[in-house]
């Protein structure tokens, strides 16, 4: 299994990156919300998560370990493959996956495009007492926190809305609908910036996606 890769990025798409490791460029396929945290000619690592099939090898990238760790136990729910569990990464943070599997609250499960009633249902169903937060999940706030000072998933306040307009109009929007997205999304950038001096990409890019999708 490739558990990680390390290099330059060699280019970003909509739906993944290059990594150059060793001289040799790996497709990653990865959500929105790591493509935002990437920048062509730039250092990175994924965490990375091999999935093999009879007529290919697809490399899915990660921003953390925990991320992939969910992406895989997605997968052992009944109908779920690799495409719906990086589909659910790409709506959900992890810790909000979490909560919806435990609390069984279907409704933000089916937010995620390919899971129905019954889907959201199976979900909860087989993946409660692996999935849900439980008292030795050691509180995923203080693991983002911990994260977030390192910067390792926290982006600087100056840069988070030219990464989000690169990000979404590389996803197909126009950079009038990317900006207005963003202008309706003012309040919680406030807040992040209020409560932590920070912005959180991912976060932000999601929400923006969630505006546009009902636009």
């Amino acid at each position: 299994m490739i558990a990680s890769v390390a290099g330059r990025v060699a280019a970003v798409s909509p739906d993944g990156a290059v990594v150059e490791v060793g001289g040799i460029g790996l497709a990653v396929q990865c959500t929105p919300g790591t493509i935002a945290r990437l920048q062509v000619g730039e250092s990175a690592r994924l965490a990375t998560s091999l999935v093999v099939r009879e007529d290919s090898l697809t490399l899915y990238g990660f921003a953390d370990d925990d991320e992939r760790q969910l992406f895989e136990l997605l997968q052992t729910a009944n109908g779920v493959g690799p495409r719906l569990a990086q589909a659910v990464l790409a709506i959900h943070a992890p810790r909000e996956v979490r909560r919806a599997v435990s609390t069984g609250d279907l409704k933000a499960l089916m937010q995620v495009p390919g899971i129905g009633k019954k889907g959201a249902e199976r979900l909860v169903l087989e993946l409660r007492d692996r999935l849900g937060v439980s008292a030795g999940d050691v509180s995923l706030d203080a693991v983002a926190a911990a994260a977030g000072a390192t910067g390792s998933t926290v982006a600087p306040v100056a840069p988070w809305r030219d990464q989000l307009t690169t990000a979404l109009v590389g996803l197909g929007w126009s950079v009038r609908e990317a900006e207005g997205a963003l202008d309706k999304l003012a309040p919680v950038v406030d807040e992040q910036i209020s409560a932590t001096g920070s912005v959180d990409v991912a976060i932000l890019l999601r929400q923006a996606l969630r505006l546009l999708g009902r636009s």
